[in-house]
């Protein structure tokens, strides 16, 4: 097993589930945080400012600081930066994504555009999608934050952005280009962020379709939670089995 330097850690149901931390959460970050190996949380959630969320941990006695939440919003802001400085962009989408494009530099119209970026907007309407459909016609391309058909609520499953996406790139014919977890995209800017080559990094996730594909797909070891999505009686029919798995994190408290 390697000594990794750092993780990559996702939040609902490794961290959290709802406003309640899953047991063994915060004495994990809590043993990383005491042997001073840096860490950075990825979500594909692009509603929430990084602050909020980091705010959210807190409150659940899980230590957090802004700059160590890596949204989806945030990785899809950076990467149109790489692409085009100053982007026009029109957005599908809550506050995080505004504000993590407003703060790289990104011209938020409707006017003109070279991206129809999209992420969760539970005030989506049909005019948004008319807009986003002629915007794309007119030769602008479509990005996502993340592929999630269904959000886990208290509710049930409510629909995600990639149920979202869908409708545009079936008006348009044009195929969304992802950010967040399962591609490769978002893994890679949290490695940039942590300093670290993907052999020194371990992604921790409870979700084997996204958490722990995105870490096999970036070359990531992992390191799979059977507190959220996946159930331990699927282990046995992955194809690509995980690294490691613990039932709880607790469990990995000594190797770290």
């Amino acid at each position: 097993m390697r000594n990794y330097k750092g993780y990559l850690i996702d939040l609902d149901g490794t961290m959290y589930r709802g406003t309640e931390a899953i047991a063994g959460a915060a004495e994990f970050i809590n043993e990383l945080h005491r042997k001073e190996i840096p860490y950075l949380f990825v979500t594909n959630n692009s509603s929430k400012a990084a602050e909020d969320v980091s705010n959210k941990l807190n409150t659940m006695g899980i230590k957090a600081e802004p700059n160590q939440v890596v949204t989806s919003a945030l990785a899809t802001a950076n990467y149109i930066k790489s692409i085009k400085e100053r982007a026009a962009c029109f957005v599908i989408g809550e506050t995080g994504l505004l504000e993590a494009l407003e703060a790289s530099g990104a011209i938020i119209t409707d006017s003109d555009c070279d991206f129809v970026v999209m992420g969760i907007d539970r005030q989506i309407t049909y005019e948004k999608y008319t807009k986003a459909c002629l915007t794309i016609r007119n030769g602008a391309k479509l990005i996502a934050t993340n592929s999630d058909v269904a959000i886990p609520t208290e509710r049930g499953l409510l629909p995600g952005n990639g149920a979202l996406a869908s409708v545009v790139s079936v008006s348009t014919g044009e195929k969304p280009l992802y950010i967040g977890k399962p591609e490769p995209i978002i893994m890679e800017e949290a490695l940039k962020l942590l300093g670290l080559s993907k052999e020194e990094t371990l992604m921790v996730g409870d979700n084997y379709h996204t958490d722990i594909s995105a870490g096999i797909r970036a070359g990531i070891d992992t390191l799979m939670v059977f507190t959220g999505v996946t159930p331990f009686e699927d282990l046995e029919t992955l194809e690509v089995p995980p690294t490691y798995y613990v039932h709880q994190l607790t469990e990995w408290l000594d190797k770290i």
